[in-house]
C-alpha cells in the first residue's frame, strides 16, 4: 500500500495540468507545512525565524520543467533578488537551483547565460549556490554544466544522488573539482536499469559515498532525515578526527524540526531546505511520496479550515 502511495504521487507530481491549478489556487491544502511562503518577503522571515534558532538555510526558489525562454529569465531575475536579500540582511543563507528552471531543456546556452548571472549575485554577496540534482535523464547534463561553471565561479556546489549506481564514479570524478556536494538518496522514481531499487542497497551506497567524500577532504552536506545515516556520519568522523567545519547536515523544512534543533545543541552545523514561490506543485507531491505518512498532516490541514 505504501510503495502505491509513493508511486501515485510521484505520477501526480509531474502533471502539468494540477501544476497550473496548484499555481492559481496557492498554497492550500497543507502545503504551507513545506514551503515558506510564495514571496522573498515571507520567505525572509523563515530564514530569521531558523537562524534564530541556530539553524542555517538554504534557499530554493521553486520552479522546474520550464521551456519558455522569457520564464526562465524571469525565475532568475527571482534568485537574484533572493541572493540580494540574503546579503543585504545578512542572512545565514545559500540557495538552491533546478537547471531546469533555469532553461535546461531549452538550450547550454540558455541555462549557461541566466546560471552566469545568478553566480555573478552570488559573488558579489557572498552567498553559496547549490546546483540541485532532478532525475536520471538530467543527471549527465546537470554535472557537465556544473563543471563548466565551477571552473569559472568559487560559489557553486551541486548533489548526487546514492540509488544511481554511478553516483560513486561521479563523487571519484567530482574530487577532482574540489566539489561542494550535497550527498542525498535520491527522490524520483527511476528504472532499475539505473538505479538500486532495494533500500538496503540504496542504503549502503549512501554510507560508501559519505565516507568516499568526506575522507576526500571536500565539503559534505549530508541530507537526510534517517538516524542510521546521521549516527553513521557521526561515527565516522569521530573515527577519522573530521573537523565539523568539513561537513554539516540538511534536512527539509516542515521534517522533523526537533531533530534540526536537537544537532544544533550537539554541535553540528544543521542547514533547513527552505522552498518559496508559486510552483510548489511538484516539490510538495515529491514529499508526499518519499513519506506518505505526511499524508495524515495534509489531511489535518484540509479538515481545520
Amino acid at each position: 500500500m505504501e510503495q502505491l502511495l509513493r508511486n501515485s504521487f510521484m505520477f501526480l507530481s509531474k502533471n502539468k495540468t494540477l501544476t497550473k491549478l496548484a499555481k492559481k489556487y496557492g498554497l492550500r491544502f497543507g502545503a504551507g507545512r513545506f514551503v515558506a511562503g510564495d514571496t522573498i518577503d515571507l520567505a525572509r522571515g523563515v530564514i530569521q525565524d531558523l537562524n534564530h534558532k541556530g539553524l542555517d538555510v538554504t534557499l530554493d526558489y521553486l520552479g522546474e520543467f520550464i521551456e519558455d525562454e522569457q520564464e526562465a529569465r524571469e525565475t532568475a531575475d527571482h534568485c537574484i533578488k533572493a541572493i540580494e536579500a540574503i546579503g543585504t540582511s545578512q542572512l545565514k543563507s545559500q540557495i538552491s537551483i533546478k537547471l531546469t528552471s533555469m532553461g535546461l531543456d531549452i538550450s547550454d546556452e540558455v541555462v549557461l547565460k541566466n546560471m552566469r548571472r545568478i553566480l555573478t549575485a552570488a559573488e558579489k554577496y557572498n552567498v553559496f549556490v547549490t546546483i540541485d540534482m532532478e532525475d536520471f535523464s538530467r543527471c549527465e547534463k546537470t554535472l557537465e554544466i556544473f563543471k563548466t561553471l565551477k571552473k569559472e565561479f568559487k560559489h557553486v556546489g551541486t548533489v548526487v544522488q546514492a540509488y544511481l549506481y554511478r553516483t560513486v564514479q561521479d563523487v571519484e570524478e567530482l574530487g577532482r573539482y574540489a566539489a561542494n556536494l550535497r550527498l542525498v538518496k535520491g527522490a524520483y522514481k527511476e528504472s532499475p536499469d539505473v538505479a538500486f531499487p532495494e533500500k538496503k542497497d540504496v542504503d549502503e551506497n549512501f554510507k560508501k559515498i559519505i565516507k568516499m567524500h568526506l575522507l576526500n577532504g571536500h565539503y559534505t552536506a549530508v541530507a537526510t532525515h534517517d538516524d542510521s545515516m546521521i549516527d553513521y556520519t557521526k561515527e565516522l568522523v569521530e573515527q577519522y578526527k573530521i573537523p565539523k567545519h568539513q561537513f554539516e547536515f540538511q534536512m527539509l523544512y516542515g521534517i522533523r524540526p526537533e531533530k534540526q534543533l536537537d544537532l544544533v545543541k550537539e554541535g553540528y552545523r544543521m542547514r533547513v531546505y527552505v522552498p518559496f514561490g508559486t510552483d510548489w506543485y511538484g516539490y510538495f507531491m515529491r514529499r508526499m511520496a518519499e513519506r506518505p505518512a505526511n499524508v495524515a498532516f495534509v489531511l489535518k490541514g484540509i479538515f481545520k479550515r
